[in-house]
């Protein structure tokens, strides 16, 4: 079986992220019997990973119906530290011990940025273009910044700047990621992706 690279998967996408981590983002259809065999390797493959410097997290998603594809995801400090491990030795060595798994990738894509606030769980669909990724999440940030202004800051303002800025950020960081954009998302579906 073939290494994967980003000459053989088109559908690979990389875009310039805000602050330059990267999650890396790979589909895997493993043939029916063969399921135990892949998630040891893909286990394998993930905890080496895990061990090369900058690597920040990793997860192993099993299908969500009968044939669906397995997703193994990577989060990296970088594009660089992306780029040591998939070229090195240490993951062709997994791929040279793959044979007989019976699984094929079939997708991968670099998510960079707001990117991976706007990736379909169980997907690769394309992220929408930045320019809308941009009016969303301007569309989230308004009322938590309205709350967090309104409400949060007038109890803060004794405290020093740092000690201020910490519960705020803290508050944007949690309410964006599991509330503000899932809503937007979901509210202007049709408008970010389109009919596809």
């Amino acid at each position: 079986m073939s290494r994967p690279n980003a000459a053989q998967n088109p559908e690979q996408v990389t875009v310039p992220a805000d602050n330059g981590e990267v999650t890396l983002l790979i589909a895997r259809q493993v043939e029916p019997g063969y399921e135990k065999a892949f998630e040891n390797w893909a286990y394998g493959i993930l905890n080496t990973a895990a061990t090369f410097p900058d690597h920040l997290g990793y997860g192993l998603f099993r299908p969500s119906s009968e044939g669906a594809p397995w997703f193994l995801v990577h989060r990296f400090r970088n594009a660089a530290a992306c780029q040591r491990w998939q070229e090195s030795a240490e993951r062709a060595s997994w791929f040279d011990r793959c044979e007989g798994h019976q699984h094929t990738e079939i997708a991968r894509r670099e998510l960079t940025g707001m990117e991976t606030w706007f990736a379909k769980p169980g997907t690769t669909r394309p992220a929408p273009p930045r320019w809308k990724m941009c009016i969303s999440s301007g569309i989230a940030i308004f009322p938590i910044s309205l709350f967090g202004n309104a409400v949060i800051a007038p109890h803060l303002t004794g405290l020093p700047l740092v000690l201020r800025t910490a519960p705020i950020t803290v508050l944007f960081s949690v309410l964006m990621t599991y509330v503000a954009i899932p809503a937007v998302t979901k509210l202007l579906r049709g408008w970010l992706y389109g009919k596809s």
